[in-house]
């Protein structure tokens, strides 16, 4: 017989006593707790997200209503209404984004150490893709969120590992704040790939990232100005990638944009079938094939499918405060969230699609199973229990 706690359970150890803890004393959240634990806050939010409810009282009724099982999930009883609205409001979210990047490092690290991390490209550069989402809001409800006269939206600015898609970090501005804006702001190691799109072509930025020797990929821009300085060779292979390419050319940039990156950049044109067009990819890579450019760019499209997951299968389009700590809170606890559905993902070896795990996760959320064995096995019922042995009569002489 199975006697294994709850999945939901079971799903909350993923995020570690020790990076909750350590995350509480280096941002002093204990501070005006109010009586309120932080992990009650937590499990409360992860529950309106793997169980889908949509408002405070479907998350305090929910758990209200699984009497006798809130002990597994580490609560001596359900959060109030107006208790967690209050720490919604006041509790800073830096809690929640120091939870979920000590959450990355320790998943991502056990993750890479089994192999199970799923690396596409050979080269040994770490490869992210960066991009940004835009999530509207009613502005006389979020009057704190900008973005156009009558118009309000927050926007999340994304890093993407692609060793195994994991969101690894994430900056929440209002709607008016430019990709790149955000994206001079990040620091990256040397060595590192990134690839983005033209939204983030800015001439002086590209020259910061060859001196800092991080290498990139984008679209060049239709009105780039330059002059060739080599003519590479096309790829040998037959391949249709490799029949593709078009021309493989180092570039320098001309004019005043020569003064903001005055380095030896690459052109990669590709022609592109199914659309019926030929792009052109600006990298600072000079080393890889060119066919191995195109597929970094093809790659990117990985951080377009998480932003549409997260919106589909999350709950970030809706909030359960107006205020920004509210809000920013909700959508850390979603990338969590997120962050531990993926991993889940990689670490069973049942082939789940997103939309299937979300939704027999959160069909199970209560339900007695061995977590491991279910990701596994989710269809094969749980093993009966074993039969209750008759008992003897007593015979009296």
């Amino acid at each position: 017989m199975d006697q294994s706690n709850s999945l939901f359970s079971q799903v909350l150890p993923l995020i570690s006593d020790h990076d909750l803890n350590a995350s509480i004393k280096q941002t002093g959240a204990m501070r005006h707790n109010r009586g309120f634990a932080i992990r009650d806050q937590l499990v409360s939010l992860m529950f309106c997200q793997l169980g889908r409810a949509y408002s405070l009282s479907e998350i305090c009724d929910g758990l209200s209503s699984c009497h006798g099982k809130l002990n597994h999930l580490g609560l001596s009883d359900a959060p109030k209404k107006s208790s967690l609205a209050y720490v919604n409001k006041h509790r800073k979210p830096e809690l929640f984004k120091l939870i979920f990047l000590k959450t990355y490092a320790r998943l991502s690290a056990e993750l890479e150490s089994q192999g199970r991390s799923k690396r596409k490209f050979r080269f040994k550069s770490k490869l992210y893709s960066l991009d940004a989402s835009v999530v509207d809001l009613c502005l006389k409800m979020f009057n704190w969120a900008h973005f156009q006269k009558s118009k309000g939206a927050v926007k999340l600015h994304l890093k993407l590992d692609h060793d195994g898609y994991l969101p690894c970090f994430a900056h929440f501005t209002d709607g008016r704040v430019h990709d790149m804006t955000v994206a001079r702001a990040w620091k990256f190691t040397p060595g590192t790939m990134l690839v983005f799109d033209k939204g983030y072509g800015d001439y002086a930025w590209f020259g910061s990232l060859c001196a800092g020797s991080v290498s990139f990929v984008t679209r060049l821009r239709d009105n780039a100005r330059y002059k060739v300085v080599e003519e590479r060779p096309l790829p040998s292979d037959r391949t249709e990638a490799g029949r593709n390419v078009r021309s493989d050319k180092v570039i320098r940039f001309n004019g005043v944009t020569a003064d903001k990156c005055p380095h030896n950049l690459r052109v990669v044109e590709m022609y592109d079938p199914q659309h019926d067009r030929v792009l052109q990819f600006l990298t600072n890579n000079l080393t890889l094939a060119a066919t191995t450019i195109c597929a970094i760019y093809k790659d990117r499209w990985q951080i377009e499918i998480f932003f549409k997951m997260l919106k589909s299968h999350l709950k970030i389009k809706t909030f359960l405060g107006t205020s920004p700590n509210a809000v920013w809170t909700q959508m850390w606890v979603a990338l969590l969230v997120m962050l531990i559905l993926k991993y889940l993902q990689l670490k069973s070896t049942y082939g789940w699609s997103m939309s299937n795990l979300v939704a027999l996760l959160r069909f199970n959320l209560f339900t007695h199973r061995n977590l491991w064995k279910w990701l596994n096995n989710p269809l094969t019922p749980p093993e009966p229990p074993p039969p209750v042995p008759i008992q003897h009569r007593l015979a009296f002489g």
